[in-house]
């Protein structure tokens, strides 16, 4: 599979043009089950030819001129509904504008295909959806395996070759932990650094946008072209750069190919320090016993939705988890909150300029069956999918996973670099240098 970075040199060539891989990207489109919710060909089609055009005529409007890419399905687009895979929203009227993110990247030239498949309302991290159907990861040929949520179906997206991104959103690893699952790149931003309107919410806090892509080039690219830059970005040596390596309990597998990975970057002079991160142990501890900052933001965004007819439609998973937070005391809010911003600067003076490392998901992506079968199996998984990536969420830390390897079975496996909040351009260079000698 080419990333968007080499489907665009075949475009300056000449070798393809944005029609074709259009054509390509709809017949596989075709091919796998509850990627989409929907598919916007006949804007696609409008955008590629106009994006061939240019290209011949030498004038593409940006790197990406032509570049097919899908959004997920809480992102406006114009003319198309935003279900935020919610039943009870399949006949919400159709957004009159594009989000701010995909108007940016449509006057770039880039191509809507579609809006993908996600848990209900964005709120689990396994991706299943009892309404539009659950897309599978396509590393799953033992027996079916889960996506990972809430980013599903544009993490399947990228992996199953149909697009070479796909945009997410991340509230506590909606982004990171179906990049682990499924073996892609998923770029989780801080906060405030892409325009959020436009796109359906779940917690303000702590809701952030990101793409899914096969290579760090590209997300570097789609931050340059969602900030109005143009960039050549190339991996710089890893000599000197400094990183903590986090280690948690997971599964052999996931260790075994964090520490393979490590000792690769030792071998090209990156200095790592294996130890305890004790502002992220606080994270989790702090989690743990004082609850989700999301579950109170989204709870109240919620609130009239659960007390309306319309809840009788949602996945009862969902709601039961929406609802778990109606009873939560203010006092836990307001503890959570000021916890919150004292450990963000005892992350910035922990770290002191070094990038931490960590497993992106403790374990495998699980099989599908039974946790479509088993409510309490679902619940205990879906916080333990969530585990590592929360307390990145809940300090606002961009985070790019980067695949790290295969197990037995040849499902992946994800490493996680994570920088202070605000940090992401100084991020996204130090995971281009590791993805440069990762031997994955």
């Amino acid at each position: 599979m080419s990333d968007a970075t080499s489907m665009a040199e075949d475009f300056a060539s000449g070798r393809s043009d944005p029609v074709q891989a259009l054509e390509h990207t709809l017949d596989q489109a075709g091919r796998y089950a509850a990627v989409f919710i929907s598919l916007t060909a006949e804007r696609a089609r409008r955008e590629a030819e106009a994006a061939t055009a240019r290209w011949r005529a030498g004038q593409p409007l940006s790197v990406f001129d032509g570049v097919p890419m899908a959004w997920k399905d809480l992102f406006d687009l114009a003319g198309s509904v935003t279900t935020a895979g919610a039943a009870y929203r399949r006949n919400a009227p159709a957004a009159l504008l594009d989000a701010p993110s995909v108007g940016l990247l449509c006057r770039a030239g880039m191509v809507s295909v579609g809006k993908t498949n996600l848990s209900e309302l964005a709120y689990s991290g396994l991706g299943l959806n009892p309404h539009f159907g659950t897309p599978r990861s396509p590393h799953g040929v033992d027996q079916a395996r889960i996506p990972g949520g809430s980013s599903s179906g544009s993490a399947v997206a990228v992996a199953a070759d149909i697009v070479p991104i796909a945009m997410g959103t991340d509230t506590a690893g909606s982004i990171r932990i179906p990049a682990a699952f499924n073996g892609v790149v998923g770029y989780r931003s801080s906060c405030r650094r892409y325009s959020r309107d436009g796109v359906f919410p779940l917690a303000h806090t702590l809701d952030s946008l990101g793409p899914l892509t096969r290579s760090v080039r590209d997300a570097l690219t789609i931050d340059d072209l969602l900030h109005g830059r143009t960039q050549t970005h190339r991996a710089r040596p890893l000599k000197g750069q400094r990183f903590v390596l986090a280690q948690q309990d997971v599964e052999p597998a996931v260790r075994n190919n964090l520490l393979r990975a490590v000792e690769q970057l030792k071998a090209q002079g990156a200095l790592i320090e294996e130890r305890e991160c004790t502002t992220f142990q606080a994270t989790l501890e702090l989690i743990k016993h004082h609850g989700w900052l999301g579950a109170f933001e989204a709870f109240a965004l919620h609130e009239a939705l659960l007390d309306s007819r319309d809840a009788e439609q949602l996945d009862p998973r969902v709601r039961r988890r929406l609802e778990a937070a109606r009873a939560l005391p203010a006092s836990q809010l307001i503890h959570l909150t000021d916890a919150r911003r004292r450990l963000q600067q005892q992350l910035i003076d922990e770290l002191d300029g070094a990038i931490l490392m960590s497993p992106t998901v403790a374990h495998v992506a699980p099989a599908l069956a039974p946790l479509e079968a088993d409510d309490e199996l679902f619940v205990h998984t879906n916080l333990a999918t969530l585990r590592l990536t929360m307390p990145g969420s809940l300090l606002d830390m961009p985070g790019v996973s980067l695949p790290s390897g295969r197990d037995a079975q040849g499902l992946p496996t994800g490493l996680l670099l994570s920088a202070p909040t605000g940090e992401d351009a100084r991020l996204l260079r130090a995971a281009l240098s590791v993805e440069s000698v990762l031997n994955v």
